[in-house]
């Protein structure tokens, strides 16, 4: 294999709701990272965007070669970010994928992609963002089964991204040990609703699907002016509002036709409470992790 490789991995929004820790979907923005090999030296350069904290990146590159009994080779590692990091969309589940795709890339590809996958989620600690930005598209993961499901193209994703951020741990920090039984059973009952109301386009069966009584009861208590933003996305036109993965990002679904005007109205909302928000119109990416070679500081399909 050449001497470079590039990764650009999908943004992810997690759990929509009732899907917790199970459901995620890919979107159509990403990161990328060019990882190439050097001589010698540090073992990791990076340049470009800052990664704070922990380089997720370099981890799972690294992570792949120790459990193959191979020395870790030397890297430069070169970021554009455009997933911002702890607003619950899959950043650092973009930085596992790319690290773990690119040491399977260097070394010929040596283990089943299923294999590398399950590495990768252990990282992460849950399969939520890391399965959609491996294969793209929405996924329910039981296991290790994994579940292609359908989304209706009239089903808009709607994020609203505060200023501010929230890493996993304190919202994971906030969460009960455990819940009710009858919260456990309405959480199941709400799943099956969404899973056919993202197939079918139902209203309906979407507002009943986007109820949750397992993390957002919680996590919502971390998040300013989040009844407000809910109020104003309902009021023009969404189905339902939920967190997206562990926060703050406010997710919507709506119509297509709807999608521009409650993406103003949840930012407008946040605005009147003093946060500042970026609204976004997005798109569920079928296609997941994409791997390209570089050769002689050219670029090319692998």
């Amino acid at each position: 294999m050449g001497s470079g490789v590039r990764v650009w991995v999908p943004a992810t929004t997690a759990n929509l709701g009732s899907g917790f820790d199970c459901l995620g979907a890919a979107l159509d923005f990403g990161n990328r990272f060019d990882f190439v090999l050097r001589a010698g030296g540090d073992p990791v350069i990076t340049r470009g965007a800052t990664l704070t904290g922990e380089n997720l990146a370099y981890r799972a590159f690294a992570l792949v070669y120790e459990r193959l009994g191979q020395p870790v080779p030397p890297v430069t590692l070169t970021l554009a970010l455009e997933v911002p990091m702890a607003r619950g969309l899959g950043s650092s589940a973009t930085a596992i994928v790319a690290g773990l795709r690119a040491a399977h890339y260097f070394l010929g590809e040596p283990i089943p992609a299923a294999q590398l996958l399950a590495w990768g989620v252990a990282l992460e600690g849950h399969p939520d963002n890391v399965v959609p930005a491996w294969w793209g598209g929405c996924r329910l993961t039981c296991g290790d089964q994994v579940c292609a499901i359908a989304w209706h193209p009239d089903i808009v994703p709607v994020l609203a991204i505060p200023e501010f951020a929230l890493s996993t741990a304190q919202a994971r920090a906030v969460l009960p040990s455990q819940v009710p039984y009858r919260d456990a059973v309405a959480n199941l009952g709400a799943l099956g609703c969404l899973l056919q109301g993202l197939q079918q386009g139902s209203p309906e069966l979407l507002r009943a699907g986007l109820r949750d009584w397992l993390h957002q009861p919680y996590r919502r208590r971390l998040i300013p002016g989040y009844d407000r933003v809910e109020q104003a996305a309902l009021a023009t036109g969404a189905y339902g509002m939920v967190i997206s993965g562990a926060g703050p990002t406010l997710l919507a679904l709506t119509h297509r036709t709807q999608a521009q005007e409650v993406a103003a109205a949840m930012v407008q909302a946040w605005q009147e409470v003093g946060v500042q928000a970026v609204g976004r119109v997005a798109q569920v990416r079928q296609e997941g992790a994409q791997v390209m070679a570089l050769q002689n500081g050219c670029d090319g399909l692998e």
